[in-house]
C-alpha cells in the first residue's frame, strides 16, 4: 500500500480531531454539512490542532480528492465486501481527508442519500453502518494509519452510531455530536437493528430505541461526551416540544453536555472581492460595482437587463422547512409590483418544483429558475441580487443569509434558530447606527413574509443611501469560522476531560 506523508504539525500541537461527515465541500454537497465539514477541520489546523476528515468514498469525491492514496484494508464484521481506506487532501487545503471505500455501498449515481429520482436508498441504514463502524476502527487505533485522534467529532444522523460503538471501550477517544437539522433522525425498524448486528444491549430506552424505532441520532446524542446544535438560537428552541421532534426532553435532560455554537463561513471561498465564480468582484468601498452582477445574473437566466429593478434571490432545498411554498404564495401580490424580478435555486419537493416552472413560464420576464445545485451559480445569484429571501419555519443555523451579509445582499427572513441570531432586523434608526442589516419576521405564513417583504421594497425604492447602508452593514459583520472554531475548541477540551484524557501538550 502507498503511504500518505502528512507534514507534521507543531510540536505543541492540541488536540488530534478526526471529523466524520457523510458530506464535505468540495468532494460532495447536498447542504450546509458539507460547508461545516469541510471549513472546520481547516480552522482548527490554522489554530495548530491536527483535524482531519473522514467521509465516504462516493465516486464524486474519489475524482475531487487530491493525491489520493489507498492506505489498506479494513475487515469489518458483516460487511458485504473487503473495506479500503483512501487518504488525499482537499483541494486548496492542508486538510489530509480519508475516504471509506465499499463500492457496493457507496459507488452508486444520485446523491449520498437519495437515488436519481429522489427517494432514499433502501439500504441506507447498512450504508451508514458500515461507515460507522469505519470510522470507530480508526478512533481506537488502527495499523493502516500512524495516526489516532484523540476526539472523534460527529456530525447529524449518519454519524450518530459512532458514539454508540464506543461509548464502553476502553482507552476510547472522546466523542462529540454536532446536530445539523434534528428533523433528519435516521429512524428506522426494529428488524434493522437486529440486521445490523448491534449489541443487544442498545435495544433500550436509554440506548437507540425510540418509538419502538431505531434512531440513528439518538445514539450519537446519548453516547457522545458532548453535543452542540449549530446556533444559540437552536439550541433553545429544540429544547421545546414545538421543534424537539419528540427528543425534546433528552435534549434538556443533557445540561451542561448541550450547547449551541454558530456556524462560521469559509471567508476565502466566500468573498466579493476575490470571488472566481462571478464576473465583477467588488467590496465594500466599491459597492457601485454589484451593480454588473445584477445585469450578468439577469442576462443569465434570460431575464430583462434592468438595473433598476429589485432582484430578490433564493437558494436552497424546496421542501417545506425552508418555506418556498410561502414564497410561490405572495408571488401574485410580489410580481404586481413595478421592477421585481425573483431568481431561484434549488431541488426538492417535486410539486414545488413544477409550480416554480410553472411560474417561470406564465412571468418569463420576472422569474427565473434553475432546478438543482451549481456552486458557481450560487455565487453568482449571491452576488447578483439585490435581497435574499429566506423564509425557513426553523433554520438550525442556515448559511445562506450569511454569504447574503458577505455579499452586500439584504436577506430576508424569518426569526427562527440561526437566522435570529445572524439578522438584525431593520429601522432607520438601527441602520443609522450600524446595527440592523436586514428584515426579519415572527409569523411563519405568508402574511408574516410580505410584510417584511414591503418593508424591503419600500426601503429599496424609496430610501436608496439607508438601502447602501444597511447592505453594507452586513458586508461588515464577521461571522468567519475563526470565533466558532475557538468554542469548538472548548467543548472538544470538555469531552477530552470528560473521558479522562490530558490533551496533547
Amino acid at each position: 500500500m502507498e503511504q500518505f506523508a502528512i507534514p507534521p504539525l507543531n510540536p505543541a500541537a492540541g488536540q488530534h480531531i478526526l471529523l466524520a461527515s457523510s458530506e464535505a465541500h468540495p468532494l460532495i454537497k447536498t447542504g450546509g454539512l458539507a460547508d461545516v465539514a469541510g471549513s472546520l477541520p481547516a480552522s482548527l489546523r490554522e489554530f495548530g490542532h491536527d483535524a482531519r476528515l473522514i467521509i465516504p468514498a462516493y465516486p464524486k469525491a474519489v475524482k475531487r480528492i487530491r493525491e489520493l492514496k489507498t492506505l489498506g484494508d479494513l475487515q469489518l464484521p458483516g460487511a458485504r465486501a473487503t473495506v479500503h481506506i483512501l487518504g488525499g487532501w482537499l483541494a486548496d487545503s492542508e486538510v489530509p481527508a480519508y475516504l471509506v471505500e465499499a463500492p457496493e455501498y457507496f459507488c452508486r449515481e444520485g446523491n449520498p442519500y437519495t437515488d436519481t429520482s429522489g427517494r432514499d436508498w433502501g439500504d441506507n441504514a447498512e450504508r451508514f453502518m458500515l461507515f460507522c463502524e469505519a470510522v470507530a476502527r480508526i478512533g481506537m487505533g488502527c495499523p493502516i494509519l500512524d495516526w489516532r485522534p484523540e476526539i472523534v467529532h460527529c456530525n447529524d444522523w449518519q454519524t450518530g452510531l459512532i458514539p454508540a460503538l464506543l461509548h464502553n471501550r476502553d482507552e476510547r477517544p472522546a466523542t462529540v455530536f454536532t446536530i445539523h437539522n434534528l428533523a433528519y433522525q435516521g429512524l428506522f425498524d426494529r428488524a434493522t437493528f437486529d440486521r445490523l448486528r448491534l449489541p443487544p444491549e442498545l435495544w433500550s430506552l436509554d440506548g437507540l430505541e425510540f418509538h419502538h424505532r431505531l434512531s440513528f441520532i439518538k445514539g450519537g446524542i446519548v453516547f457522545s461526551d458532548r453535543v452542540n446544535t449549530v446556533s444559540p438560537t437552536y439550541a433553545q428552541e429544540i429544547k421545546t416540544p414545538r421543534y424537539g421532534c419528540g427528543l425534546d426532553g433528552l435534549l434538556s435532560g443533557l445540561g451542561d453536555r448541550f450547547s449551541g455554537i454558530l456556524n462560521g463561513i469559509d471567508y476565502q471561498a466566500w468573498n466579493p472581492a476575490a470571488d472566481v465564480h462571478i464576473p465583477q468582484p467588488y467590496n465594500a468601498e466599491t459597492f457601485a460595482f454589484k451593480a454588473e452582477n445584477k445585469l450578468a445574473l439577469q442576462r443569465e437566466f434570460g431575464l430583462p437587463r434592468n438595473e433598476e429593478a429589485l432582484v430578490f434571490g433564493h437558494i436552497g432545498r424546496l421542501v417545506e422547512q425552508k418555506g418556498v411554498d410561502l414564497i410561490l404564495g405572495i408571488l401574485p401580490q410580489l410580481l404586481a409590483q413595478p421592477n421585481i424580478q425573483l431568481i431561484l435555486q434549488g431541488s426538492g419537493d417535486l410539486a414545488v418544483e413544477e409550480a416554480l416552472l410553472a411560474a417561470g413560464e406564465a412571468h418569463p420576464d420576472k422569474v427565473g429558475v434553475y432546478l438543482g445545485y451549481d456552486e458557481g451559480r450560487a455565487h453568482r445569484i449571491e452576488a447578483g441580487s439585490d435581497a435574499f429571501l429566506m423564509p425557513s419555519r426553523f433554520e438550525p443555523c442556515g448559511l445562506n443569509q450569511i454569504y447574503s451579509l458577505r455579499y452586500g445582499t439584504v436577506p430576508v427572513v424569518r426569526r427562527t434558530g440561526g437566522l435570529a441570531d445572524t439578522v438584525i432586523d431593520a429601522d432607520i434608526a438601527g441602520i443609522e447606527q450600524g446595527e440592523s442589516t436586514g428584515f426579519s419576521f415572527v409569523r411563519p405564513d405568508m402574511d408574516g413574509l410580505w410584510e417584511a417583504v414591503q418593508r424591503c421594497v419600500d426601503l429599496y425604492r424609496h430610501h436608496p443611501q439607508h438601502w447602501r447602508r444597511l447592505a453594507l452593514n452586513g458586508m461588515g459583520q464577521d461571522f468567519s469560522w475563526a470565533a466558532s472554531a475557538r468554542h469548538y475548541e472548548n467543548i472538544y477540551s470538555e469531552a477530552l476531560s470528560a473521558v479522562g484524557m490530558t490533551e496533547t501538550a
